[in-house]
């Protein structure tokens, strides 16, 4: 699984996915998102009609398959 700090390391393209994800997420935003997790599941929740619970689980959900994804494509290319 990614962690919030796996995230970070690729911020740009990572955000992009999680608009897809996410659509309300503006790219005016993406900046000041990836200083706090915590900021970046309040806007979540916001933008996303959720509580902070709900927008915790989300992106939990999302660093899961996120990961899931990068294991996948790490075992395509060996």
């Amino acid at each position: 699984m990614l962690n919030w700090t796996d995230l970070l390391q690729d911020w740009d393209a990572m955000y992009s996915r999680a608009k897809r994800r996410f659509p309300n997420l503006r790219d005016q935003d993406k900046v000041r998102l990836s200083k706090d997790r915590k900021r970046f599941e309040a806007y979540l929740a916001e933008r996303h009609h959720l509580t902070v619970n709900e927008a915790h689980e989300e992106l939990e959900d999302f660093l899961f398959t996120e990961g899931l994804n990068r294991e996948f494509s790490r075992s395509l290319s060996k």
